[in-house]
């Protein structure tokens, strides 16, 4: 892919200033996008240890994997915001910022003087966003809430998995969901800043976040009186769905979306063109009804071919299909490769690994890819900035304010 940025005030959101009192996954993951869009992302760390997703594995050359995939081109300021003068450090940060993020415990930003409206009479062009589990009011305002509690809260769990045993979404889906809106809510609220300089507040919850997500079977469930039953790779409206062994012991996965290519999967692979006219198979109900058959005849198809045949033939009908990669294969996917999407960052450790760029590309620009940072790495800097001497800063230290 072809560079075409331009010079760095042609970033998309340089200029803007976030700070963020963040940990875990849901904040950082929306600020780490401000940054790749070129806003600069202060982020706040307690002085003993940071942010705990530092200390979730030492996968990367030591660091943390979650740690560098959520943290890359922020700054790292450590401060102590249950002493005063932490408080009013902060308080001068966001003197000067558009955008605050937080994600703290149930209550913890209010009981520190940082609440949504508390910020917007002190600074009306502040943007504040909070992350939370459950919401900032109603009956569970107060429950902590981390990814596989709201996976199960909102469902996902039993929907997830084969028939015998629900699973957990191998990611922290209600984590990214929530950190997704709070982006896209950031965005928007900077737009309408802009076009009519009112402030406004944004709250997001991993609990409502993955709620919207849950739509699907929410309104099927709602409306047919049963739930989608939980069948592993397969679907639960569409038939034939799902991985199939080959006869090289790899899997294949493809789908039917449609009548036409449920015609053209009898004829061109499947060989048995009758099929296509069999009442039993006519529609896709139908064909989630016979869900049994249909797979039957398939899995006795799949098994007599290898799976680089089978993937050759289903090229050949029009059927959309794939092999079941797992993570190694993925990260050497000829796609990434082909459209040259990696980039390297450098770690708190000092090495410099390999980071997908972002998904979303902007003619003209390049997304930031800066280094993931040391804990407290720039908190000297930014305090001068703000007019504190060495002397302060080392008093600071010494007081474990920072």
């Amino acid at each position: 892919m072809t560079d075409t940025a331009g010079p760095a005030d042609a970033l998309p959101l340089a200029g803007i200033t976030v700070i963020s009192v963040e940990q875990a996954v849901a904040a950082p993951f929306a600020t780490r996008q401000l940054a790749d869009l070129g806003a600069r992302v202060v982020k706040i760390e307690r002085p003993d240890g940071g942010d705990f997703a530092r200390r979730y594995d030492t996968a990367v050359h030591g660091d943390s994997s979650y740690f560098v995939w959520l943290n890359r081109a922020k700054e790292s300021v450590t401060l102590d915001l249950k002493t005063a003068r932490g408080r009013d450090i902060l308080e001068q940060l966001l003197a000067g910022a558009d955008v605050f993020v937080q994600n703290l415990g149930p209550g913890a930003a209010a009981r520190l003087g940082f609440s949504a409206p508390a910020l917007a009479a002190r600074h009306p062009s502040l943007i504040p966003c909070s992350v939370t589990g459950y919401g900032s009011t109603g009956p569970w305002a107060d429950r902590k809430a981390y990814d596989l509690l709201v996976q199960c809260q909102t469902g996902l769990v039993s929907l997830t998995g084969g028939a015998d045993e629900p699973a957990r979404v191998g990611i922290s889906i209600a984590d990214i969901a929530a950190g997704m809106y709070a982006y896209s809510g950031i965005l928007t609220g900077l737009f309408v800043r802009a076009t009519t300089g009112a402030a406004r507040a944004v709250e997001v919850s991993l609990f409502e976040a993955l709620a919207e997500w849950l739509g699907q079977p929410a309104y099927y469930t709602r409306h047919t009186g049963a739930q989608p039953p939980r069948i592993g790779t397969q679907h639960a409206t569409i038939a034939p769905y799902g991985a199939f062994p080959t006869a090289d012991g790899k899997s294949v996965i493809f789908s039917v979306q449609n009548e036409r290519e449920w015609a053209a999967l009898c004829e061109r692979f499947l060989d048995r063109p009758e099929l296509a006219a069999d009442p039993r198979f006519a529609t896709g109900a139908d064909r989630v009804a016979h869900r049994g058959e249909v797979n039957a005849i398939v899995a006795e198809r799949l098994l007599g071919l290898d799976s680089t045949k089978a993937r050759e033939l289903l090229d050949r009908a029009g059927i959309a299909n794939a092999g079941v990669n797992d993570v190694e294969e993925f990260l050497d996917h000829p796609v990434l490769a082909g459209r040259d999407r990696w980039r390297e960052v450098r770690t708190p450790s000092g090495t410099v690994v390999p980071a997908l760029v972002p998904p979303v590309d902007m003619a003209g620009t390049a997304p930031v890819m800066g280094d993931v940072p040391a804990l407290g790495e720039h908190t000297a800097e930014v305090l001068g900035e703000l007019g504190y001497s060495a002397a302060d800063i080392d008093g600071l230290r010494a007081e474990r304010v920072i």
